[in-house]
């Protein structure tokens, strides 16, 4: 399967407020050769790449890929995604039995990034259609399944970043609620639509979207089930970067945002990774840790590695650092 046209793209990340007429630059990596495509030719479902990363390791680019369902979540598509969540997994477990010994870490994937290779939609949420069919037993399976899957994705001992360009509703925000990091652009439209549905969010949505925008609005947004465009997404919290572009032609989101979503999100995962493995893995855990204590006990992980006298000397010597993950 060919790897998805990566542009050659200048992005911005707009200004919170529009009082604030202030653009940040970022620079582009998409101009770095793809190492390799993981995705086995006969999956419809998802396109899987790895892009070099500083220093070692890679960053994987994770992108659904269904457009007859608009990547809504059926059965085959939750079984993929767990899959490839569940490897990553398994990489960092061995980083860690290697961490302990002394050994390299950060030799796999460093930063995963999910994005659509389809440019009017992200993900739709869940697949109604196929959800209609199932018995009550079928859907108490799919459920725990899903919540499971999520609740991996949102454990990952690395970052995690999702890029939307499009819709994102229900399952689908909550995909993107379960990553570290979220970049939006101006065409994003986000929202919880469960209780028009007569449910409500079932995936993680409630609490996830009340921990990053606060309950008032998280309830508002719940309990109206409206969809939020982009610059109000990144208004209310919901991601951290809005991307600063002009409108589509036609209104509708299009390849150019789907691919300067990417761009940015693969830019932001590059950044992260100029920092050294096992402290970029440590900051992590210490932030999610959110106590004194894990903050001190992820300290003195990293206060004796080499990679912390390399930064030591490249300092002294006036260069840039180059870790080894050790």
């Amino acid at each position: 399967m060919r790897p998805p046209r990566l542009p050659n793209l200048l992005t911005h990340i707009a200004p919170r407020s529009p009082s604030l007429p202030i653009h940040h630059n970022q620079p582009h990596y998409l101009s770095q050769r793809l190492l390799s495509s993981t995705t086995p030719p006969s999956s419809l479902l998802f396109t899987t790449h790895t892009i070099p990363a500083p220093h070692l390791g890679h960053i994987k680019i994770l992108s659904l890929n269904n457009p007859r369902s608009r990547n809504a979540i059926s059965r085959a598509l939750l079984e993929e995604l767990g899959r490839e969540i569940r490897t990553v997994r398994d990489e960092w477990e061995g980083d860690e039995k290697r961490r302990s010994g002394g050994g390299v870490v950060g030799a796999g994937t460093r930063v995963l990034v999910l994005a659509s290779q389809i440019d009017g939609v992200f993900c739709a949420g869940a697949d109604l259609k196929e959800r209609k069919g199932m018995s009550s037993e079928e859907t108490t399976t799919f459920l725990t399944t899903l919540r499971s899957t999520f609740s991996l994705l949102s454990a990952l001992p690395i970052p995690t970043i999702s890029a939307v360009s499009s819709v994102a509703l229900g399952g689908g925000l909550e995909l993107a609620l379960a990553t570290t990091l979220r970049i939006f652009a101006p065409t994003a439209t986000v929202g919880l639509p469960e209780t028009r549905l007569g449910i409500i969010p079932g995936a993680g949505g409630t609490y996830r979207l009340k921990t990053l925008i606060g309950e008032a609005k998280a309830t508002e947004m719940i309990l109206t089930g409206r969809r939020v465009a982009g610059a109000e997404a990144y208004n209310l919290g919901i991601c951290e970067r809005l991307l600063d572009l002009p409108p589509p032609v036609d209104g509708k989101p299009g390849v150019r945002e789907r691919e300067a979503v990417l761009e940015a999100a693969i830019g932001l995962a590059t950044e992260i990774c100029e920092g050294g493995p096992g402290s970029v893995g440590a900051a992590l855990r210490a932030v999610r840790g959110g106590k004194e204590e894990v903050e001190n006990r992820e300290y003195d992980t990293v206060v004796g590695m080499e990679d912390r006298d390399e930064a030591l000397r490249a300092f002294g010597e006036k260069r840039r650092a180059v870790f080894r993950g050790r």
